[in-house]
C-alpha cells in the first residue's frame, strides 16, 4: 500500500489527508502545532515527530504550507523534509509559494529526489469532495506515474516542466483577484451614482461579471463573507504575483489595484474572514484624493478650460 506523508495541517491539508485516508492509503501526518494531529490519527494517520520522520515513513510527501517561509522551515534542517525523504520517494509540493520557491525547493532537495509541483486551484469545499483543480509541473514520467494519486484529489492538469505548475496558479490567482476588484468598484460606483441595489444586479447579469455578480450577491447585501480561502493568504498570493511579474519584466497594474484591496481589508482587521471581504472594505471606503500632481480626468475639469 502506498504510503503518504502530509506535512501541514490547516484547512487545506487536513482535508487533503481526511481525503486520502477514505481513500484506503496510508497516511503519516505532521503539524506544527501537534493538537492538529490529535483528530487525524482517529482516522487511522500516523503521527509523526518531524518533517523528516514523516517523509522517511512514505512513498510521497506533500506539502501545504501557508507560504514560501514555512515551505523552507518544514525543508531544511535535521528535522525536515529534505533529511529524510527516500531516495525513492516523490515530494508534492500542493502550496502556493511561487515558482521562485519551487526553484529553490529543487536545489534544497536531495539529488535523485522525484519533485512535483502540484498547487491547487479551490478551496475547502473542494478539498473535501476531491474537486481540486491541480496545476502539476514535472517531468512527464512522473506526473504519469502520480496522477492516480493526484486525481484522489482533484483533476490533475499537467502545465508543463518544474515551476509551471506554480506559474499556472499565480494566473489562476490573478484573475481572481482582478475580476473581486472590478465588481466591488462596479458596486461602489453604482451605489455612489444612486443605482438601487437590485437594478445595478440587473445590470452586472448583462456584462462579462455576471456569473460573479450573482456568487458574490448574498455577500454583498449581507454584508458576510464565510471563510474559505482567508484573506491574507490571498494577499501573500498577490504579493507572489507581482514579484513574479517583476521578476519576468511583465507589467501588471491591475494586480496592484487588487493588492491594494486586499492589503487595506486586512489592516482593517478582515485577514482571517474569506478574501471576498475585500469586497466590504472597496464598498466602505470613500473616494480618495488624487495625489498631488496626479492629473484629474477630463469629466473633472472646469467648463472652458
Amino acid at each position: 500500500m502506498t504510503a503518504v506523508a502530509v506535512i501541514g495541517l490547516g484547512a487545506m491539508g487536513s482535508r487533503i489527508a481526511r481525503r486520502l485516508l477514505g481513500s484506503g492509503l496510508g497516511v503519516v501526518v505532521w503539524n506544527r502545532t501537534a493538537g492538529k494531529l490529535t483528530e487525524l490519527a482517529g482516522l487511522g494517520a500516523i503521527p509523526a515527530a518531524s518533517p523528516a520522520e514523516a517523509a522517511r515513513r512514505a512513498d510521497a510527501v506533500i506539502t501545504m504550507v501557508s507560504d514560501p517561509p514555512a515551505l523552507r522551515d518544514v525543508i531544511e534542517g535535521p528535522g525536515g523534509v529534505a533529511a529524510g525523504v527516500r531516495d525513492s520517494a516523490v515530494v508534492i509540493q500542493m502550496s502556493s509559494v511561487g515558482p521562485a520557491a519551487i526553484s529553490w525547493l529543487t536545489s534544497a532537495l536531495p539529488p535523485g529526489t522525484g519533485l512535483l509541483d502540484a498547487p491547487v486551484l479551490g478551496s475547502i469545499s473542494e478539498a473535501e469532495a476531491g474537486s481540486l483543480r491541480i496545476f502539476v509541473g514535472g517531468p512527464p514520467g512522473l506526473i504519469a506515474r502520480w496522477t492516480p494519486l493526484l486525481a484522489v484529489l482533484g483533476s490533475p492538469l499537467p502545465v508543463g516542466p518544474l515551476g509551471a505548475g506554480s506559474a499556472a496558479k499565480l494566473v489562476a490567482n490573478a484573475t481572481l483577484f482582478g475580476v473581486l476588484g472590478v465588481l466591488g468598484e462596479a458596486v461602489a460606483l453604482a451605489r455612489g451614482l444612486g443605482l438601487p441595489g437590485a437594478t445595478t444586479f440587473e445590470v452586472l447579469a448583462t456584462t462579462p461579471l455576471s456569473e460573479q455578480a450573482r456568487r458574490r450577491r448574498p455577500s454583498i447585501e449581507r454584508g458576510e463573507y464565510p471563510p474559505r480561502f482567508s484573506l491574507s493568504l490571498a494577499r501573500k498570493d498577490a504579493g507572489l504575483i507581482l514579484d513574479a511579474a517583476a521578476a519576468s519584466g511583465v507589467d501588471l497594474r491591475i494586480i496592484h489595484a487588487a493588492r491594494s484591496w486586499l492589503l487595506e481589508a486586512e489592516a482593517a482587521g478582515l485577514g482571517d474572514q474569506d478574501y471576498s471581504a475585500m469586497l466590504a472594505r472597496i464598498l466602505q471606503g470613500r473616494a480618495a484624493q488624487p495625489p498631488a500632481g496626479r492629473e484629474r480626468s477630463p469629466a473633472s475639469e472646469p467648463p472652458g478650460r
